[in-house]
């Protein structure tokens, strides 16, 4: 075996210097008195048990005359497109024009333990649909879904095409069981009916500590080492503390939805089968004939490329469009190039059919 070559004056330098910015760090958090998030200011337009819809008016002038409506998934708190100023899709998206609603799911407690797919996506969906549209004066929404909210859009846009004017995917399984994709890899082997009898709703940070397992060495070791680096500064400690409370504010699941989600996606693959079932009706992914455009992460470790392009094969758009972002799956939404690219090519795509 190889003996490493250090230099001991090097290495002396490396832990002198790493203790700084430990110091240092120290001292940027003793300042920090507030961890704010989604500044950005909205009007909240309808509620529903814990469920509730955002109203986030355009800035100037309106480019679209459709509204856009996002839905963002059930396990994380959708202000991860509203971090911060600087890192806001959202901001961008009401800075070129748009009408924004937000779906925020709010935090499922035991009264929610049989909340199913049905709930979710045939009334609280329709629901937000329907208020959207009453809101701002017009027939149909432009839907945008995104990660597992994604896939809720695909099936109800399945469901009810007429109410759905174009389509905007991100970071969206489809084919959840490609070879690459680790959720599918970890999902298969869950007993989901020994989950939900032992815990009801799903807790939060168990899921959030299965994901981190996916990937131990860049989302446990790396960033740990990297940590006194982020906190040198009092706006970069701001960043760095922005995301990990997104990343650790994550609601416990409804044990009957997450059931089903888990059986239907991940374990049977039912999307691209066009036999998964949603309360009393199918999904056949066959019924999008609107405008699609399909936005993925090149680099993305939890909705792989090939989970996501597959709804190319599945839908039956004629003005079906795809916009790789080389970007992980947080990154298609906070990275600087994302904030110059994404929300201006979602509006300009938007424009060019409303």
């Amino acid at each position: 075996m190889s003996q490493l070559d250090l230099d001991p004056v090097v290495v002396a330098d490396e832990l002198f210097e790493f203790n700084r910015k430990l110091l240092k760090s120290y001292s940027t958090l003793l300042q920090i008195k507030e961890v704010d998030v989604e500044q950005t200011p909205f009007e909240v337009l309808f509620c529903q048990d814990k469920f509730s819809l955002r109203y986030y008016k355009a800035i100037g002038k309106k480019t679209c005359k459709t509204p856009l409506l996002i839905s963002y998934a059930l396990v994380n708190r959708p202000y991860m497109i509203d971090l911060e100023p600087k890192r806001s899709m959202l901001q961008r998206l009401l800075e070129l024009g748009l009408d924004v609603y937000l779906i925020d799911w709010g935090y499922p407690d035991a009264a929610d333990r049989y909340l199913d797919l049905d709930d979710y996506i045939n009334e609280y969906l329709n629901n937000a649909v329907d208020q959207v549209c009453a809101h701002a004066g017009s027939e149909q929404t432009n839907l945008l879904g995104i990660c597992q909210g994604g896939t809720f859009s695909l099936c109800y846009t399945a469901l009810n095409p007429a109410k759905i004017k174009n389509l905007i995917t991100m970071v969206t399984p489809v084919d959840f069981q490609t070879e690459d994709n680790l959720l599918y890899h970890l999902a298969k082997y869950v007993d989901t009916d020994l989950a939900v009898q032992t815990y009801g709703n799903i807790p939060g940070n168990m899921l959030n500590d299965s994901y981190n397992s996916l990937m131990p060495m860049r989302l446990g070791l790396q960033k740990n080492l990297g940590m006194p680096n982020q906190l040198e500064n009092e706006e970069s400690a701001l960043s760095f503390l922005r995301m990990e409370r997104w990343i650790y504010d994550s609601p416990d699941q409804a044990g009957e939805a997450f059931r089903e989600f888990i059986t239907q996606f991940f374990q049977e693959n039912r999307l691209i089968k066009g036999t998964a079932q949603i309360g009393p009706k199918q999904v056949d992914l066959k019924n999008i004939t609107q405008p699609v455009l399909n936005i993925f992460g090149s680099f993305d470790h939890l909705v792989p490329p090939k989970a996501s392009t597959a709804l190319k094969n599945h839908c039956n758009s004629q003005d079906y469009q795809e916009m790789e972002i080389k970007a992980g799956h947080i990154g298609v939404f906070v990275s600087s190039k994302a904030q110059k690219t994404v929300a201006p090519a979602i509006k300009e795509w938007l424009a060019e059919r409303d």
